[in-house]
C-alpha cells in the first residue's frame, strides 16, 4: 500500500492535470500523514480545480487532517490559507471555529472572506461578535460574506450592526440587497 501511496503522491506532481485530479482524488481514501502533507501542498497547484478536489479530498480524511490545515492557516501563502480554510469549514468539526475566527483578521482579503462564509455556514454562534466587527472590513467582499454569516446564525445581536452597515453603504445598491436579505431571516 506504501508504495501504491507513493506513486500517487507523485502524481500530483505530474504535468497531466488528470493525473494530478485523479491521484488528488484517490488519495482522499486515504488516512496516511504523508498524504495530508502532500494534498495541503496540492493547494499551490497551477490548476483551481486540483487544488479543489485536493481540498475536497482533506475533507473526506476529516479530523485527522484538522491540525495540519489549522498548522497551515500560518503559512505565508494565502492560497494555502485560503484552501486551508475552506477545508476546515468543509470538515465542519466545531473545534476549527475559533481558528476560524482567527482567521477573519488575516492580511489576505479571501482568507477573511473564506473564513466569514465558513463561520455563516456552520451557525457558528460564538462568532457573532467577531463578524459584526468584520462589518467594517475594508474589502468590500469580505463586507458582504460577513453580512451573509450573520443572517445565516440568525443571533439578534447582528440586526443594529447590520442596519447601521446598511446606512453606512450610501449609494451600494449590492451591499443593501445582500443587508435586506440578511435582516429577513431575522423575522
Amino acid at each position: 500500500m506504501t508504495t501504491e501511496i507513493d506513486d500517487l503522491i507523485k502524481k500530483l506532481n505530474n504535468d497531466d492535470v488528470d493525473e494530478r485530479m485523479e491521484a488528488a482524488s484517490t488519495l482522499g481514501s486515504t488516512n496516511d500523514g504523508k498524504v495530508i502533507e502532500a494534498l495541503i501542498r496540492a493547494f499551490e497547484d497551477d490548476n483551481p480545480e486540483v487544488r479543489l478536489q485536493a481540498a475536497k479530498s482533506l475533507s473526506l480524511i476529516g479530523d485527522l487532517a484538522v491540525e495540519p490545515l489549522i498548522d497551515s492557516l500560518k503559512i505565508d501563502d494565502s492560497g494555502i490559507r485560503r484552501y486551508a480554510t475552506y477545508t476546515l469549514k468543509c470538515i465542519g468539526d466545531n473545534s476549527v471555529v475559533n481558528h476560524l475566527i482567527d482567521a477573519l483578521k488575516d492580511d489576505d482579503w479571501g482568507v477573511r472572506k473564506f473564513s466569514a462564509k465558513s463561520l455563516g455556514e456552520m451557525e457558528a454562534l460564538i462568532a457573532v461578535e467577531p463578524l459584526i466587527k468584520t462589518l467594517e472590513d475594508e474589502d468590500w467582499g469580505v463586507r458582504v460574506a460577513a453580512t451573509k454569516a450573520l443572517g445565516d446564525i440568525g443571533d439578534k445581536r447582528a440586526v443594529d450592526p447590520i442596519k447601521k452597515a446598511r446606512r453606512k453603504a450610501r449609494g451600494d445598491k449590492e451591499y443593501k440587497k445582500v443587508a435586506n436579505k440578511a435582516l429577513k431571516k431575522f423575522k
